[in-house]
């Protein structure tokens, strides 16, 4: 049981809400938390914890408090390019730039803002209750999930050289289920994901005479086609993969055969090997289907990859028993894993140690239950409620992380 000097207050719930609706209006995208990053070092400085930059716009703490086991939680800072239409007081109506520079809205559309707010609150329980706990907690603020950019660059910054290696590494993830649960899943809980940008590079013509192009057009289709059977007819049925075809441009107008066109994919996998065969499955199609129109070898471009996300069985199994302690039996239910996809999982398999990724819910049971949509993360619309999803999140840190520190 968590002890009573590591509960959630009033006085730190009430401010925990302020920072939670001054961290909604103000998103930044991925890997340009800056305003982010200066925001959460100012609290943890105050609350008199060792913190470093790592990974460019990603902030690390360090909590010590005497002899004991060393253990991590990550929360993730990075908004979307969204523009907000959830109606709150508080909602964003911050820009942002692309990569390109084309100026974007930007949204906290899944939820990091709960996520930041509930460890920072977490992280204040345990630096003023140091009687109650003992050992070390490494506190993770990531940028760039939404990416896959922000564990990755992290880690190539020598976060685990850096910070104490821990011996198990927490995460939490704000989902549009009932406010007051936590979902999870054993072993595999979110899916690899791997996405690219095809180049299919052809020899344009007019449209009257097509004998004198390679039409990367009708290439590109039958690309896309062929690609479909990868997951019908080379993946055994009992195994999950998705590939799917997001975007296809080609062309500007429609007398003239353009000299290229390009596509988009997205891959998710559970089993390593399966992600394997799919991705070289789909090589070898784009590569023969070029050949075979005697056109040059397409570009295939990596757009991002995010790693596996498996949650250690044993791990699991005793947070989640001390979940149902703590927050009821009903509230804490086992499901499926999911298809979407986090690169929360790179952190414990770059040291090897296990990790525990859960799910807790954002919207009321009117919401749930209503007739209308259930907002869902990535939508405009996506505005948990703020309790008991923040008092949830910030239960569910706490009694983790006291699983393994506490007295």
């Amino acid at each position: 049981m968590t002890a009573q000097s590591l509960e959630l207050t009033d006085d730190l719930r009430n401010r925990m809400h302020e920072l939670y609706r001054e961290l909604h209006a103000a998103p930044e995208l991925s890997m340009q938390e800056h305003r982010t990053a200066e925001l959460i070092e100012g609290r943890l400085t105050a609350l008199g914890i060792e913190n470093f930059r790592c990974g460019g716009s990603g902030v690390v703490g360090v909590l010590k408090n005497g002899e004991g086991p060393v253990v991590a939680f990550r929360a993730d800072t990075d908004a979307l390019p969204l523009a907000e239409d959830t109606g709150v007081e508080y909602a964003s109506t911050a820009t942002g730039q692309l990569d390109d520079g084309t100026e974007v809205p930007v949204m906290h559309a899944c939820g990091h803002d709960t996520h930041m707010s509930a460890a920072l609150a977490a992280a204040e329980i345990f630096a003023g209750a140091t009687d109650a706990w003992s050992g070390t907690i490494v506190w993770i603020f990531q940028p760039g999930e939404e990416t896959a950019a922000g564990a990755k660059a992290m880690l190539e910054d020598g976060l685990w050289d850096k910070a104490p290696k821990p011996e198990v590494v927490y995460g939490q993830h704000v989902m549009p289920s009932l406010a007051g649960t936590i979902n999870y899943s054993v072993g595999d809980a979110m899916a690899l994901a791997d996405s690219w940008k095809i180049t299919i590079h052809g020899q344009g013509a007019h449209a009257s005479q097509p004998q004198d192009s390679t039409d990367p057009i009708v290439l590109g289709a039958h690309m896309i086609t062929r690609i479909q059977t990868v997951v019908s007819r080379e993946i055994d049925p009992r195994r999950a993969a998705v590939v799917t075809i997001a975007t296809f441009h080609g062309g500007l107008k429609e007398n003239i055969i353009p000299g290229s066109a390009e596509f988009t994919l997205n891959v998710r996998t559970f089993d390593p090997a399966i992600r394997e065969k799919v991705l070289a499955s789909l090589r070898r199609i784009i590569s023969a289907e070029a050949a075979a129109s005697g056109a040059p070898e397409p570009t295939i471009e990596v757009l991002s990859q995010f790693p596996r996300n498996y949650n250690n069985p044993e791990a699991t199994a005793a947070v989640m028993d001390e979940f149902k302690r703590e927050l009821g039996e009903d509230n804490v239910v086992e499901v499926e894993p999911m298809m979407g996809s986090e690169d929360f999982g790179a952190l414990a398999e770059a040291i090897d140690v296990p990790s525990v990724f859960w799910m807790f819910g954002g919207h009321p049971a009117e919401v749930m239950e209503g007739d209308g949509p259930v907002p869902v993360n990535h939508s405009p619309f996506f505005a948990p409620v703020m309790e008991p999803t923040l008092s949830t999140g910030v239960k569910a840190a706490v009694t983790a992380l006291a699983s393994r520190v506490g007295k």
